[in-house]
């Protein structure tokens, strides 16, 4: 995994993915979305510009999204 992702680009693909901003606490930022099955609560941190690599994998198994799901097409 060697593309790194910025904090502002993981949240734009949470909310085209239908994540909502629920709250702010510091420089973290909480994102939901609810659906029939689960509600899933996704915290990214917003005070680096580039994401670590196992805080993103963390972010991947907080929205279950993929790796493909951020890569522009």
């Amino acid at each position: 995994m060697s593309k790194i992702f910025t904090s502002r680009y993981i949240i734009k693909i949470l909310e085209k993915r239908g994540f909502l901003f629920i709250s702010q606490k510091g420089s973290h930022v909480k994102y939901r979305k609810i659906t029939k099955k689960e509600t899933l609560t996704v915290v990214v941190p917003i005070h680096s510009k580039e994401i670590p690599v196992g805080t993103f994998k963390s972010i991947l198994r907080q929205s279950k999204l993929t790796k493909e799901d951020f890569i522009k097409k």
